[in-house]
């Protein structure tokens, strides 16, 4: 437990684990006998095809949740930030491989939990289980609609329209229309399923009309209304 205890602070804060107390915690990570692993930029931490034993949390750094197209295209599925669960969806799934690919962006560092030891209640019948399980279960939840959303913003034909969607939803997290993204412009092309020359062009031309501007990561949205049209 030494190296875990190195990330207690850090693992208490996590939103699996809201609700437990850091004694509670403790006993907790003991019953459920995580690991620690360190990757470098680039690295996968899980590959297509592999087996589906356990399921992460990002301690520290980036991933990309990729999915490849037949024609050998990467499509985004996903950013992974610190506090952000993968493999999550998997653990009462019955799919025995991983259907994606989780590489890192910059260094990370991953808690594993094996799924069996998820499923299993341990022999001191831990109350905080419960909440632990809970927590668990709207993760979850929260994921599936998601993932929902994902699949709108690939249904949407123009590439305008998917900008659009993407930035208002973006912008109902904070309430306020400038923006920073989670994505580089590499990484929203591939997240929206379009190419970057295309995404970048129709980028442009909403800047051009007045609806929106931008810079690097920051968007501002000039005219929300304007936007809006483009996804109806």
């Amino acid at each position: 437990m030494i190296i875990i205890n190195d990330y207690l602070s850090t693992i208490e804060k996590l939103p699996l684990f809201q609700g437990i107390k850091e004694e509670d915690l403790i006993s907790l990570l003991q019953c459920l006998n995580p690991k620690i692993q360190t990757f470098g930029k680039n690295e996968p931490i899980v590959s297509f095809g592999e087996n589906i034993d356990k399921f992460g949390i990002i301690l520290e750094g980036e991933a990309s949740v990729l999915k490849e197209t037949s024609e050998g295209n990467r499509v985004i599925i996903a950013i992974v930030k610190e506090g952000d669960l993968f493999g999550e969806m998997l653990v009462f799934s019955s799919r025995k491989k991983w259907p994606v690919t989780v590489r890192v962006q910059n260094s990370c560092k991953v808690l594993f939990l094996k799924n069996s030891d998820l499923i299993s209640r341990c022999n001191k019948m831990c109350t905080w289980h419960n909440t632990f399980l809970e927590n668990f279960i709207k993760i979850i939840s929260d994921k599936a609609l998601m993932l929902n959303k994902k699949v709108q913003y690939l249904s949407i034909k123009s590439i305008k329209g998917k900008i659009a969607a993407y930035l208002l939803d973006q912008q109902q997290k904070t309430n306020i229309y400038t923006i920073n993204i989670p994505l580089k412009r590499n990484e929203l092309a591939e997240f929206l399923n379009v190419s970057r020359p295309s995404l970048s062009r129709e980028m442009c031309e909403l800047r051009d009309e007045g609806i929106i501007d931008f810079h690097l990561s920051t968007f501002r949205i000039k005219d929300p209304e304007a936007l809006l049209k483009w996804i109806l």
